[in-house]
């Protein structure tokens, strides 16, 4: 029997290229004997379309956006996801990024639904999109990470300039302005003076209502993915060297020519470290699944985190699936180790009593 297994990808966010991106790199990595796929394609407008079962790897981005021909569910995503005789799936893929797919939102419709699902939970989901909530999560955990503060985008429309004074004293530069919610460097600007602060709150406010704002340190970007549910394990940590001024959409998803050193050039201490940070991250969160725990290094050694992402990348220059690659992981094999994660965890809490 093949597992029924649906996709679920695109979504409205900022991201629906990503996300396309890294639907194509999982059908064309899964074994069509062992899975039966079904697709589910999600307009940038929020509409959920229904794709035939797939007989073949896809070869282009433009093959899954199905358009008229297709089974459009208007406004219904439960019925698009609804078990049936028919169409009753085993598990389902989220694979979507940034906001309304990897923030929650649709990780609490599969709980309702009761669906087994691959990736993190609700929490883990809502709390590793927003930079701020999981920033406060990591410093109560005692985790160690650079300076930040944040700003709601009425309060910097009330008084923009005691917005940017208030982080010239507590950050100074440079630094970095990011939207909260959202990922793939999107809206990220790098700032070494106020007149590219301004500019950098204008950008990242388009796609928040909130930022976050991190304090610019000398350091090395090295990341390690972690696996696992309740016992975590990681993979051996990557460096990134991007030739642009930080590690920004263009260097991660166009040009493809950033260096990605894998396994970095580091101790074994220095190592130990990271990984003992990224697995208590990891449980900080309530992760489940898998994340990509991204650090800053310095060279006198000391580990930063900077933050972990609850959905990466799976495009042919993802760092997630590199990592396990050079960890003796192939990406088929990543894959479906991910799908019996997400039935094992689905095993676990069917054992919980909700009835007395």
């Amino acid at each position: 029997m093949k597992t029924k297994l649906c996709l679920l990808y695109g979504g409205k966010s900022a991201e629906h290229q990503v996300s396309l991106q890294t639907a194509k790199a999982v059908i064309q990595a899964l074994s069509l004997e062992k899975f039966e796929i079904h697709p589910i394609y999600i307009t940038t407008d929020g509409q959920w379309v229904k794709g035939p079962i797939l007989t073949q790897a896809v070869e282009s981005v433009q093959a899954l956006q199905f358009t008229k021909g297709d089974e459009i569910v208007p406004n219904a995503m439960m019925s698009a996801l609804t078990p049936n005789e028919n169409t009753g799936y085993d598990v389902v893929f989220p694979l979507l990024h940034g906001p309304n797919g990897e923030d929650g939102t649709v990780q609490g419709m599969l709980e309702l639904l009761n669906l087994p699902y691959v990736g993190n939970g609700v929490l883990a989901s809502a709390a590793g999109m927003d930079k701020v909530i999981m920033k406060n999560i990591f410093a109560q955990a005692g985790l160690p990470q650079v300076k930040y503060v944040w700003s709601l985008r009425s309060t910097w429309k009330a008084d923009p300039h005691s917005a940017y004074r208030y982080v010239e004293e507590e950050l100074g530069y440079p630094c970095f302005v990011k939207p909260a919610n959202l990922g793939s460097s999107v809206g990220i600007s790098k700032c070494t003076n106020r007149e590219e602060l301004e500019a950098a709150y204008k950008e990242a406010f388009q796609f928040d209502r909130k930022i976050i704002i991190e304090e610019g340190i000398i350091a090395r970007e090295i990341e390690i993915g972690v696996l696992g549910n309740d016992h975590p394990e990681c993979s051996v940590a990557g460096e990134i060297l991007p030739k642009t001024a930080f590690y920004d959409y263009k260097a991660k998803y166009e040009d493809g020519d950033t260096a990605l050193i894998i396994p970095a050039e580091i101790s074994e201490t220095v190592y130990a470290k990271m990984s003992d940070i990224a697995k208590m991250a990891f449980k900080a969160l309530d992760c489940s699944g898998l994340v990509r725990a991204d650090f800053f290094v310095s060279d006198e050694g000391k580990v930063l985190i900077n933050e972990v992402n609850t959905m990466p990348g799976f495009t042919p220059v993802s760092m997630f699936p590199l990592l396990w690659k050079h960890s003796g992981v192939e990406y088929p094999e990543l894959i479906e180790r991910l799908i019996q994660l997400a039935l094992e965890r689905y095993e676990e809490k069917q054992k919980i009593k909700y009835t007395f």
